[in-house]
């Protein structure tokens, strides 16, 4: 039996808590791209002391009650083929980084998943196969590349509540074909009342909380509007008696960061990229020590090296911003 016959057969004994025995995840959202990932990507996610990545390909639909769901191969970027997954989960692996699998949904003129709610039954089951089929296709692929976690959905609120039978199937499909760790991604407003967390391995939140609706809030303000929700998401993690992952998590480098984080308008607030990194700081020194807490993903991290981010950026990435050495620092305290 070689060294990797021997991980997995420890794995498949101890289970999750094998996985939870290691380092807090130290993650990154992984943006696909056309290119091949290569080994100096795996330099940058060292250099912040991230120790995971998220691969996400994504799905398409025309409109939140269209029960067509469009995955082509030859119409998507690299990064986000079976072939691309696999050369980017040998790249980073190569480098120590192990892997989220994330498929997820992108609705034309970026609608919101969370609102997925089609008209009609004949519509549900139209729509639900094509979702079947592109998770389990992407299950598949995970358990041959034997990658670590894998996601079932994100920010799928309407749809999980309307459909609850065909989540637990699903759950059970996907357990057959894949003997890694599962969780999925709830939006922050949808977590307390997802119901399959018990026949999953982590409790996944996407944890864009508003937490305040000042211009510029203090590391001691956002600490404090983190309390209410901390209490609630740590309840549910011992009722449950699973560890929680931030499946997302992040800032843009705007003014009124804290007010609606999950906001992509890029032309209303000002760059501030001293909130952006007192953010950061905020919710890792929040919940990064708790015994019941597994880690996060950073959303977004991009592959290219230079004309990303910067200090007149106010999206969500890091990258070539002060944020960018505070997460360095952060990870770099729950690393190995």
């Amino acid at each position: 039996m070689n060294r990797s016959q021997i991980l997995l057969f420890v794995f498949a004994i101890f289970g999750v808590g094998f996985l939870h025995s290691q380092s807090k995840i130290n993650g990154l959202s992984f943006v696909s791209s056309g290119e091949k990932a290569e080994a100096v990507h795996v330099t940058q996610f060292q250099e912040v002391q991230a120790n995971w990545a998220a691969l996400m390909p994504f799905a398409m639909m025309r409109s939140t009650a269209s029960p067509e769901l469009n995955y082509d191969p030859d119409r998507q970027w690299y990064g986000e083929t079976e072939a691309g997954i696999q050369q980017y989960y040998e790249t980073l692996s190569e480098g120590g980084i192990q892997i989220m699998l994330k498929p997820q949904i992108w609705i034309r003129k970026g609608a919101f998943t969370g609102h997925i709610k089609m008209s009609t039954a004949e519509d549900w089951v139209l729509f639900e196969n094509q979702y079947r089929c592109f998770i389990l296709r992407f299950a598949r692929l995970a358990q041959e590349l034997n990658i670590s976690l894998f996601c079932i959905g994100t920010e799928l609120k309407a749809f999980v509540r309307a459909r609850p039978a065909f989540w637990k199937a699903l759950i059970e499909e996907i357990r057959a074909v894949y003997k890694g760790k599962l969780t999925y991604a709830a939006n922050w407003d949808e977590y307390e009342e997802t119901f399959f967390w018990d026949a999953l391995d982590f409790i996944g939140i996407d944890a864009y909380f508003p937490l305040s609706e000042e211009r510029d809030p203090s590391y001691e303000t956002l600490v404090q509007a983190w309390q209410p929700h901390y209490s609630k998401i740590q309840g549910l993690a011992l009722s449950c008696n699973k560890k929680v992952l931030f499946t997302e998590y992040g800032y843009r480098s705007v003014d009124y960061l804290g007010a609606k984080p999950w906001l992509v308008d890029k032309n209303k607030e000002a760059v501030n990229l001293a909130a952006q990194s007192r953010a950061f700081q905020a919710i890792i020194d929040t919940f990064w020590s708790q015994h019941w807490f597994q880690g996060g993903f950073i959303w977004k991290w991009f592959m290219y090296l230079e004309g990303v981010g910067g200090p007149e950026n106010n999206r969500f990435t890091p990258q070539n911003k002060p944020a960018e050495k505070t997460l360095r620092s952060l990870y770099g305290h729950y690393s190995n």
